[in-house]
């Protein structure tokens, strides 16, 4: 093929910032698709990053072509680059490295901003370099100029506020209100997984690989397809799923485990534990948000709160709190536990892992580099203890310490906020949380299926011109190891970074549970899924952010929602606009227009 190799250095600069585009995306924009669910305790972090992993991937390689398309030929006029496919090439490649460059500068300072829009006014800015304003295709476009694109700014966060509305309503006074929750939730439950898997489905058919050509089916056989497949989950979901949840919530099993799942209808006949001891044993999470950790909270041997700020009416015990043992190793459940920050392990109390400063923790010396790296011994501590550590170092943070900032006016602010919500049963609540890791699946299905075009559609055209030396033509498949390429690194750059993104979002917003959270991202993750269907790349930041001021609003009131926090989030999506557009702009025109010898 006639590769342009006079312009290497180009295509290796584009190569660079398309990868670094791509790992901020992952960093700023996979935080919007599971930040509720680690908020609400339904995920860890690490549980978060390995679902994130598969999820992004396959909805980036799998139906993401057309979206790239959209990026990739849809915003400036081949026309305006009078066939010289290396302006073209030096185009694109300046709009990789100004929204890299905003958005690798915005996720350092933890402002979640939209990586759509970031590329989109980048080549906004190239084009109107290159040819002006007549250059830009600003109107429609057939959902595909700047205007179609840019009506996402109002038009994704009030669907998707409508979607979550219409999903926490429903799932509030059809379950959370009633009066057996547990059982109404149980009923209810398998109508979710059905809706959900029939969402997911829906956007693999609509939007499958070209290879595969599902869109080319008919009609009636991709219903049929739809449909059914929302019946096998929903089938299996009572199966296995049911008999599950009953033995934890109902039953108050505490001796289940997770590959008892796949049991099934033999859980039904499985005998509970013959002495109750939920006071020692949590049988499910605590996903409640307590009070500030200056709080002393005292549980006694029935696991009633004899402290301030208590809500444990169900007996559970906080996530701080462990089991006393005996000097046989059975549980005593007759001391009373009283939780502090600074008590001690020696006085034989439970003691968060936090409360111990850095500094007095003993390190091994088996894991410390003594003398030359070089030497062999150093080599193994190396590739045994640190790469490892480095390489898990993202997906170990603690999440909800770093959006606690005790004693602050802010924290004092959210704390305040969190108090006006409705805190339901955990046991209700745990439910909701196997619906919500599948609704931060799809999002995230969505999000690698529409914002990976970000990164891969201009890299997709540097690509393309680089190894043909022609202009790129208005419709070109986008090769699979591109999608690829793009998915791993958002992965890479969630893994890494993500947590800085996610200790802004969750319970800073407004407060998070397990019912609330399945109900923002499945709003989301429909609206996500519409917009990629037709090709138009909205911003899954508006999408996330604006289900979750709707979903905020109906829990808790105007008042329960932090506003001010959405304030600055909303000022970055406006900053984003003019500064990667001057960016790609002025950088376009500089190199165009230097001098040389």
């Amino acid at each position: 093929m006639p590769y342009m190799h006079q312009y290497d250095y180009i295509f290796a600069i584009g190569v660079i910032f398309a990868t670094l585009d791509a790992f901020n995306i992952g960093a700023n924009d996979v935080a919007n698709s599971f930040a509720t669910s680690v908020s609400s305790r339904s995920l860890t972090l690490r549980q978060a990053c390995v679902a994130a992993a598969l999820c992004e991937f396959l909805g980036a390689v799998l139906v993401g072509a057309k979206v790239s398309g959209t990026i990739k030929n849809g915003i400036i006029s081949l026309s305006s680059f009078n066939k010289n496919a290396g302006v073209e090439l030096l185009g694109f490649t300046c709009a990789l490295v100004a929204s890299a460059s905003w958005l690798m500068i915005a996720t350092y300072k933890s402002w979640p901003v939209s990586t759509t829009y970031s590329i989109v006014s980048a080549l906004a800015g190239v084009g109107v370099a290159i040819g002006g304003k007549d250059a830009v295709k600003w109107g429609w476009n057939d959902a595909k100029g700047i205007a179609a694109i840019f009506a996402g700014f109002i038009i994704a966060p009030l669907l998707s506020a409508g979607f979550a509305s219409i999903v926490y309503l429903i799932t509030k006074y059809a379950v959370l209100e009633r009066k057996n929750s547990i059982k109404s939730a149980l009923i209810l439950s398998p109508v979710y997984f059905f809706t959900v898997a029939a969402v997911l489905t829906m956007s693999i058919v609509y939007k499958g690989a070209p290879s595969l050509k599902l869109d080319k089916l008919s009609k009636p056989t991709i219903a049929l397809a739809i449909v059914l497949t929302g019946l096998v989950i929903a089938i299996l979901s009572i199966l296995f799923w049911l008999p599950y949840v009953h033995a934890k919530v109902v039953k108050k099993d505490y001796t289940i485990r997770w590959y008892h799942f796949f049991f099934g209808p033999l859980l039904w006949k499985r005998p509970a534990p013959e002495e109750s001891l939920e006071t020692i044993h949590a049988h499910v999470p605590d996903y409640r948000v307590v009070g500030r950790d200056d709080e002393k909270k005292v549980y006694s041997d029935d696991g009633s709160n004899h402290g301030p700020g208590h809500d444990h009416d169900n007996g559970e015990l906080p996530p701080t709190t462990l089991p006393i043992e005996g000097h046989d190793g059975s549980p005593n459940r007759a001391k009373k536990i009283e939780l502090d920050n600074d008590v001690e392990a020696s006085q034989g109390r439970a003691q968060p892992r936090h409360s111990v400063p850095l500094e007095q923790v003993e390190v091994d010396p088996k894991t410390q580099i003594q003398g030359l790296w070089i030497l062999p011994r150093n080599l193994w501590v190396i590739v045994r203890y640190k790469i490892p550590k480095i390489l898990l170092h993202g997906s170990s943070i603690d999440v909800h310490a770093m959006q606690n900032a005790q004693g602050s006016k802010q924290a004092n602010r959210i704390h305040e906020m969190h108090e006006r919500a409705n805190q339901y049963p955990n046991e209700t609540e745990h439910l909701y949380s196997f619906l919500q890791v599948l609704t931060a699946c799809t999002n995230s299905f969505a999000h690698g299926s529409n914002d990976v075009a970000n990164a891969i559609g201009p890299f997709s055209a540097i690509y393309y011109i680089w190894s043909n030396g022609v202009i790129t033509p208005t419709n070109t498949p986008t090769p699979t190891w591109i999608l690829a390429f793009g998915g791993i690194m958002i992965v890479i750059g969630l893994a890494t970074y993500g947590y800085n993104i996610m200790s802004v979002l969750g319970n800073k917003l407004t407060m998070h549970s397990p019912s609330r959270g399945f109900s923002m991202e499945f709003g989301a993750a429909i609206t996500v899924l519409l917009a990629s269907q037709y090709g138009i790349p909205v911003s899954t930041t508006m999408c996330i952010t604006g289900a979750t001021a709707g979903v905020g609003i109906l829990s808790s009131g105007f008042r329960g929602v932090n506003w001010r926090a959405f304030g600055w989030i909303f000022m970055g999506w406006v900053l984003t606009v003019p500064v990667a557009g001057l960016a790609g702009g002025m950088l376009m025109g500089i190199i165009l227009n230097a001098p040389h010898f």
